[in-house]
């Protein structure tokens, strides 16, 4: 059976999907208007998304949400409010002041950031769980889900794809790689994602990954930058500072079960030492990680250590703690 492609230019990406099926094709139309269903709900970006709603009602009122986004802002809350973390769902102000990724970005003053930083408090968001509504409690807060909204939405279509019988599959939304079922197209029957090369453009792998029915999730400080006066601003933001985050890592690929753990687990170390990020992954259990230091080391945990290839030409070298 030939594998049956499309891809979609949606969400700031492109999403691109490959599954095995004889009736492919309105599957794929299934899976498109799933699509566009999250973006109109999860979108910080658009005006008109549920999400915004939320936002611009900020300091008013609450406003009722469907399900999943309830439940999407209450896991990206929990994340955000544990101790040393990274990850910070009302980080919206933020983004929106620096707009790194856009063609209006810039480099904000002091007064500007200081502002911000009184907005992006995670624990002032107010869950109603009885009426699932949100409120965020002072105005100009605004809840950005980019750090989650793709690995569930990757999830969720996944699960589609099983429920209506695709057996097996990749999804990948811009870098982030869920697979399910066997790659019965290889011999060993796992799928080979590459590893972005964080000095290269995008589609140069500086490793190959050999995995099952799993998901492969990579941020790092390559994705969208700002280059201002000669200094490069990255797009990972530290809540307490304002400012990018400042790390030896260059990338942290974490790979899980669920793609929403991915995301969970990359934004909420992004930031901490390499040796709390490899003591924590091994910690949890089902994560495995690659993490690339801007000294091009590789640092990769044991359970992938016998499913990495690396091909970037051999200026990294595998790091040791």
């Amino acid at each position: 059976m030939q594998a049956n492609s499309r891809s979609i230019r949606l969400m700031g990406t492109v999403i691109e999907l490959k599954i095995w099926h004889q009736d492919a094709s309105p599957i794929l139309d299934q899976v498109e208007e799933l699509l566009y269903l999250y973006k109109n709900r999860f979108s910080a970006n658009d005006l008109t998304s549920e999400l915004m709603e939320v936002n611009l009602n900020a300091g008013v009122q609450a406003v009722p949400v469907a399900a999943d986004l309830f439940d999407l802002i209450a896991l990206g809350k929990m994340h955000s409010c544990a101790p040393n973390s990274y990850l910070n769902i009302t980080i919206g102000p933020l983004v929106q002041t620096w707009r790194i990724g856009f063609a209006d970005a810039r480099v904000p003053n002091q007064d500007e950031i200081e502002e911000k930083l009184a907005l992006i408090h995670p624990w002032d968001i107010e869950l109603d769980e009885e009426g699932r509504s949100v409120y965020l409690k002072k105005a100009g807060m605004a809840i950005d889900l980019g750090a989650l909204a793709k690995g569930y939405i990757a999830d969720r279509i996944v699960e589609h794809l099983e429920r209506v019988g695709v057996s097996r599959g990749l999804i990948n939304l811009g870098g982030n790689v869920l697979t399910f079922g066997p790659a019965s197209h290889n011999v060993d029957d796992l799928w080979q994602i590459g590893i972005q090369h964080p000095k290269l453009p995008r589609g140069n792998n500086v490793a190959i990954l050999k995995v099952g029915a799993e998901s492969v999730v990579t941020s790092g400080i390559y994705e969208r930058t700002l280059t201002y006066e000669g200094k490069t601003y990255h797009h990972i933001f530290d809540s307490q500072t304002g400012y990018p985050i400042t790390s030896d890592v260059a990338s942290l690929t974490i790979v899980s079960k669920r793609s929403v753990d991915g995301e969970i687990w990359t934004t909420r170390l992004f930031g901490s030492s390499i040796s709390a990020i490899y003591q924590t992954v091994l910690a949890q259990e089902g994560l495995e990680a690659v993490i690339i230091t801007k000294d091009d080391k590789m640092i990769i945990t044991p359970g992938l250590q016998d499913r990495i290839l690396l091909v970037g030409g051999g200026e990294y070298e595998r790091g040791r703690l």
